[in-house]
């Protein structure tokens, strides 16, 4: 009876005539960006971090419209800051697995915008030699675990690379990504309670964008934050604003800290929202204009760049030299990226299938 009675406290009265933007998908009230004791320095590597994700996913969807990328491609506009800030926050050898919207994370880790470029172009010198047009790769050398296109069974798949860190004597985190609709699986259940139950050091950033592919959150759960999903596995969790960068880097490094102590996994839901459709081919026509212009008000990088110029930590012109910058070693990295050859024919199964010795 008492989860029934705080489900009906937690639904809103409608008000006259409505809201322009429905409460849930809309943006959480703004709060001041607060710099979590970082450097000027790795406050700038922020930005820049940011700004090249942006202009990287830019770069790839002028790419796809002219029919040099096939297949599925997934933009993370207005989620910029979540994996940026979550990535920031890991030492390098803690383990990161990304999803398909966090190009972000590997940035941060130190894989190369041209290796990217290489991958989504399907090139043989692509990680995965032009087998697959999307970010199904590993790089162990970074720490870095490949995506699965499965919806959430990265999750136990962390959850076990956690307790192998731990059987080895080691204190590194673990951490991985899931979107709103990925919270309904089954993996999602099964890898956060073991991991609770071994009291593991699992991260779990759940991007909570308002949509699972076309379905709201209102259409999917009842509960107003998706962090409240944590306590129900005895598991720490936390809800912060997706467009502050500062405050998804502060949660994360919380997360890390109590999970080198052995405080057990964090489920961290960080709220933004995908100002593009699913993926490249969808036109968001099932999202209310109204909603899309107030998280365009909202904007992850517009949001920090104030931030720094108010801090005194750069200027307009600063800002402006970074973007020219990035836009040029950027330009080079594709024009290289184009010119790269495909894998040849006879290597098309190569890998693929087992091959005796």
């Amino acid at each position: 009876m008492s989860a029934v009675l705080r489900k009906g406290k937690q639904r809103r009265a409608p008000t006259a005539g409505g809201p322009a933007v429905p409460p849930g998908p809309g943006p959480p009230p703004v709060v001041p960006m607060r710099n979590p004791e970082l450097s000027r320095t790795r406050l700038l590597e922020l930005h820049s971090f940011m700004r090249l994700n942006r202009m990287l996913e830019d770069k790839l969807s002028a790419l796809y419209r002219q029919g040099k990328i096939v297949g599925g491609l997934y933009s993370s506009l207005g989620q910029e800051s979540i994996s940026v800030g979550s990535a920031s926050a890991l030492e390098a050898d803690d383990l990161l697995a990304p999803m398909i919207r966090n190009i972000g994370s590997l940035l941060v880790r130190g894989v190369p915008a041209l290796t990217l470029l290489l991958q989504f172009l399907g090139r043989h010198d692509a990680p995965t030699g032009g087998k697959d047009g999307t970010l199904h790769f590993d790089d162990l050398e970074r720490s870095i675990i490949g995506p699965i296109s499965v919806l959430g069974t990265l999750i136990p798949v962390m959850t076990g690379a956690a307790l192998a860190a731990r059987m080895r004597g080691g204190k590194r985190v673990a951490l991985t990504y899931i979107g709103d609709g990925g919270t309904s699986t089954g993996d999602f259940h099964e890898g956060l309670n073991l991991a609770a139950v071994l009291d593991l050091p699992l991260i779990l950033v759940v991007e909570n964008n308002g949509y699972a592919y076309s379905t709201p959150t209102s259409g999917q759960f009842a509960i107003r934050s998706l962090a409240d999903r944590g306590p129900a596995y005895g598991v720490a969790s936390e809800s912060v604003d997706g467009t502050d960068v500062l405050a998804v880097h502060a949660a994360t490094r919380r997360a890390v800290e109590r999970g080198r102590r052995g405080g057990g996994p964090t489920l961290l839901e960080c709220r933004a929202f995908r100002r593009r459709g699913h993926a490249e081919h969808d036109d968001m026509r099932y999202v209310p204009k109204d909603l899309i212009a107030a998280w365009e008000e909202r904007d992850p990088i517009d949001r920090f760049e104030a931030f720094l110029v108010e801090e005194g930590h750069a200027t307009p012109g600063h800002l402006l030299a970074v973007r020219e910058a990035l836009a040029a070693g950027l330009e080079e990295a594709a024009q290289k990226a184009l010119l790269s050859p495909f894998p040849p024919p006879e290597e098309t199964l190569r890998d693929v299938y087992w091959e005796p010795e």
